[in-house]
């Protein structure tokens, strides 16, 4: 039997609905309150028509295109759109040459809106700076991708960078419930009925996406029955799904942070929450594993030494079982890590160290230190005057130097008073004393930079 909503031709130019539901208005508009909301910056532009170049930067479908397309109709301007997948310099030529010609025969102004613009290279780039310095065009571009890491600062310097976020399940529920009751350009011819909780669920399945809701509805309408659309029907559509993910992009390396800083805050539900975001996006979950063996190190350290076994264990396993099995040992090592005592003593030592080796060039090593294995090294006092700690008192060298004599003695590990570090401080400070008290004095290398250059990892 057929439904009988396909008697009604609700869309005679086969536009899909999340086309022909754009808003043409500031009021229509759902979301960005922030740059769009009463008193707010952008919107005072808008209605003023003050006119300037401007890149959105956002998660897909909240509103990127939209938005400009409404900037040029507030302004009269002539809206000229391409985009950077499909587009090369000669469409840059092509537009220009449009907006000049828009300006000389009746001063018209014209909006350049470029999609996806991060993925113009530099040359392409570079093309539309001249004609953005004199007024040629507006230009707004759109991007998912970080503008600072993917536009040239020449571009970036002459635009105002307006950062557009996901839209919130009660934006979405709006957008949808104004596309059912809309007669003229939705589907309110078609009487139809979402249930509460399925339009919770749409809700929420969109993640954030408008157009992907609008999608999701309009299937949903097909496979409705008598008019009603369920939570069944929606799980139907959204099955096969995913969150916005991103693997390389921003999204990617934006939740790899929270959770490797949930675990470093000690919070083991943060972070086994943002590993189950990863693993729901499409991560791989080999990557996320390696994360967390280098987390072991560099986060916990000898304040707890088992975190790295765990983590390697976890990795190994995960190995072994695969998927999905396998990601359940990985959370475990997560959240033993995230509640394991925090130390950067190795990490920064290392780095530490790793400085002076890059800055004190090729250093020979003191004479005591080397080997004497032939009658000419040993001639050469290769190894004289070597202590072995084994025939010392306490098995230790007090006031032996390791290091090359041009740097001096150093300290670059600093055990934190946390887990078994607290016992390792303890035992070094008692050797260092010792040092001290044979004449062998350190310095301990834990200046201001070092440290500013841990705390922004």
């Amino acid at each position: 039997m057929n439904n009988p909503n396909d008697k009604i031709n609700i869309n005679p130019d086969n536009k899909p609905l999340a086309e022909r539901m754009r808003p043409q208005s500031l009021d229509e508009y759902v979301g960005q309150q922030h740059i769009l909301g009463e008193g707010k910056q952008l919107r005072a532009a808008i209605e003023q028509d003050r006119l300037h170049s401007m890149l959105f930067w956002g998660p897909p479908g909240t509103g990127k295109t939209t938005l400009a397309r409404m900037i040029a109709k507030y302004s009269g301007a002539e809206f000229i759109t391409m985009s950077a997948v499909l587009s090369g310099v000669k469409d840059i030529r092509e537009a220009v040459k449009l907006a000049q010609q828009n300006h000389q025969l009746d001063g018209r102004s014209t909006v350049l809106f470029v999609d996806e613009v991060h993925r113009f290279n530099k040359s392409q780039q570079d093309a539309f700076l001249p004609h953005v310095e004199d007024g040629t065009f507006s230009f707004i571009g759109a991007t998912t991708e970080n503008p600072s890491f993917e536009l040239n600062n020449a571009l970036l310097s002459r635009v105002r960078t307006y950062i557009l976020r996901s839209l919130t399940e009660d934006d979405i529920k709006r957008i949808v419930l104004a596309a059912i009751n809309d007669s003229e350009k939705g589907l309110g011819k078609l009487n139809l009925e979402i249930e509460d909780d399925a339009l919770t669920f749409l809700a929420r399945v969109a993640d954030g996406d408008a157009r992907r809701s609008l999608n999701y509805l309009e299937i949903a309408t097909d496979l409705s029955v008598d008019g009603k659309i369920t939570v069944a029907t929606i799980e139907e559509i959204a099955s096969e799904g995913v969150r916005r993910f991103d693997k390389g992009g921003d999204l990617f390396y934006e939740q790899i942070s929270a959770m490797h800083k949930s675990m470093r805050g000690s919070n083991p539900d943060a972070a086994v929450y943002w590993f189950c975001r990863m693993i729901d996006g499409g991560c791989d979950p080999l990557y996320i594993a390696r994360r967390v063996v280098r987390m072991a190190s560099e986060d916990i350290g000898n304040a707890d030494p088992r975190a790295l076994e765990i983590a390697l264990n976890a990795w190994a396993t995960y190995e072994r079982l695969g998927s999905p099995e396998g990601e359940l040992t990985i959370a475990q090592a997560l959240i033993y890590l995230s509640s394991a005592p925090k130390s950067n003593a190795v990490y920064s030592a290392y780095n530490h160290a790793m400085q002076d080796a890059k800055n004190s060039g090729s250093l020979d090593v003191p004479n005591h230190l080397r080997n004497a294995p032939t009658t000419f090294m040993k001639d050469l006092d290769f190894g004289k005057d070597y202590r072995y700690a084994h025939k010392e008192e306490g098995a230790y060298a007090a006031g032996e130097s390791y290091f090359p004599e041009e740097i001096g003695e150093r300290i670059y590990y600093e055990p934190v008073a946390r887990g078994l570090e607290l016992k390792i401080g303890e035992k070094l400070k008692h050797l260092r004393e010792q040092d001290e008290q044979a004449g062998l004095k350190k310095t301990i290398v834990n200046n201001a930079a070092y440290r500013k250059s841990d705390m922004k990892k």
